[in-house]
């Protein structure tokens, strides 16, 4: 087997950074495919290999029984497919056969993996010699587990996945959702058991983070059984590998499907449900879907699917299950296509349990406000909803993009703890336990801040008249400012033919 350096902790932006290098003019979505698939094929090569050569050492020859790595979830990469092989062609002209070679065999050797893997590295378009260099770089690079050394290949592929949204723009919001916004949703839902379900899963980041949440909290990964299903082919392979790559075997359907038009999951009920659907999604099949049973609370508009989506859910929720989604703040108080009606239905159902009103620039893809739903069929707070308003949360990490903090996350989570334990207080500008018929009050509109009000200003102890007096003077003095500047300007207008 081949040696190898164990990288340390946090390269993933090394990664990215020397692949962009080896790029070229290759565009992003196809370049995703390369940089995915490689780390993929790197990762389960070194997985395979540490086992090896565990059994190598063993001395019983069964280094090549396939059950001795199926047995411990490890996927079997046949001689041909290891990266040893791969590493020793990274300088030849077959090197993109080699790997696609190496993609059917392990394919072949792994059923679930039949039809997953990316198998066009050899097309001529692919640059040969970039591909080899990138090739370079990931021999270098061990992928595995080693010690306190956590999940540096899900990492990895994660922050890749989050690099290739921000330069797909638009099309890249189509697989990823900000982990961010993932982990509110999990810290709020807190999935310890049962079944996972996300019915327009992209690259799986909600599943991951289920994972995560789990495992930090030293609970067993394999309590939780993962459902879900996206229509893209693309999206949806994605999401096998980076949830392979975790040790989670999901039930993503046997093949991408339109989630309306084919639920591959008809009888399936959820513990938990987090999903981030397309925002405002028109022409969604209404026309085929009339008299669909999921459409309890109502028919959703034909040129609207956000509360087909929502009830999509309900439906597929079991007797205490919860959801979390992410929608467009404009279903918070629509009144079109009925839309209204849907709603004002399903919180008189007493389903909506807490409404967060989310910061700008979270995403990729949109500049539209977005707010976080949850619902929950066995409330803590029956006849109550949690509404927060957590729009001045997060820190701009570029000119474009916002992140909400650990602390930002704690905080939510916490404040909706303490709501379902009947001790939180009211916090004017930040959150407020609403009863259902104040909701009905305000016509079923679901907006935080017309709950939470204003935030109160700190009294700065100066009393209101010597205020006013002190700003009324520095507002006479700016405006005087202001004339003296006007009329310079005049001046030099007119020194050279300019009149105002």
């Amino acid at each position: 087997m081949a040696e190898k350096n164990t990288a340390s902790i946090g390269f993933e932006k090394q990664i990215w950074d020397a692949a962009c290098v080896l790029r070229g003019n290759m565009d992003a979505s196809e370049y995703k495919n390369v940089v995915l698939g490689l780390i993929f094929l790197k990762y389960i090569s070194d997985r395979f290999e540490d086992k090896y050569d565990e059994l190598v050492e063993e001395g019983d020859g069964f280094e090549e029984d396939i059950d001795e790595y199926t047995s411990e979830g490890i996927f079997f990469v046949p001689p041909e497919a290891r990266w040893s092989e791969i590493s020793k062609a990274a300088h030849t002209p077959e090197i993109g056969a080699v790997i696609d070679n190496a993609m059917r065999s392990i394919e072949k050797e792994n059923k679930r993996l039949k039809d997953i893997l990316p198998k066009n590295f050899a097309r001529p378009e692919l640059d040969k010699r970039r591909l080899g260099d990138v090739v370079d770089l990931f021999t270098n690079v061990q992928m595995i587990e080693h010690g306190s050394e956590k999940d540096i290949l899900g990492r990895t592929y994660e922050y890749c996945l989050s690099m290739f949204a921000e330069q797909e723009g638009k099309r890249g919001g189509e697989f990823f959702t900000p982990s961010c916004v993932v982990r509110t949703l999990v810290e709020v839902l807190q999935p310890f058991n049962g079944r996972v379900y996300d019915p327009c899963c992209g690259s799986g980041g909600m599943f991951v983070q289920s994972a995560k949440f789990v495992e930090n909290h030293s609970g067993n990964i394999n309590n939780i059984a993962i459902y879900g299903q996206d229509s893209n082919p693309t999206t949806w392979k994605m999401a096998q590998m980076n949830l392979a790559i975790r040790g989670i075997e999901p039930d993503l359907g046997a093949y991408a499907a339109d989630t309306f038009l084919d639920d591959r999951h008809p009888t399936m009920r959820a513990d938990y449900i987090m999903a981030n659907p397309p925002f405002n999604l028109s022409d969604w099949g209404a026309d085929r879907l009339a008299d669909d049973p999921r459409w309890k609370y109502g028919m959703p508009p034909a040129g609207n699917a956000n509360f087909a989506w929502l009830q999509h859910m309900i439906y597929h929720l079991a007797t205490n299950g919860k959801i979390g989604m992410v929608l467009a703040n404009g279903s918070l108080s629509s009144q079109s296509g009925g839309e209204g009606e849907i709603r004002k239905n399903i919180i008189n159902a007493d389903l909506v349990d807490c409404i967060i009103a989310m910061p700008t620039q979270l995403f990729y893809t949109t500049q539209i406000p977005v707010s976080l739903w949850f619902l929950n069929k066995a409330k803590k707070q029956p006849g109550k909803t949690l509404f927060l308003d957590a729009r001045k949360m997060g820190t701009m990490v570029s000119r474009k993009l916002r992140e909400l903090t650990e602390e930002d996350i704690t905080k939510i989570a916490d404040t909706y703890k303490s709501y379902c334990d009947g001790t939180l207080a009211d916090v004017k500008g930040f959150c407020a336990v609403v009863d259902t018929v104040d909701i009905a009050a305000q016509d079923y509109i679901l907006t935080p801040g017309r709950y939470v009000g204003i935030e109160e200003q700190e009294n700065d102890g100066e009393p209101f008249e010597e205020k006013m007096d002190r700003l009324t003077s520095e507002l006479s003095s700016l405006f005087a400012k202001s004339h003296e500047l006007e009329d310079e300007i005049r001046k030099k207008l007119g020194a050279i033919g300019y009149e105002i």
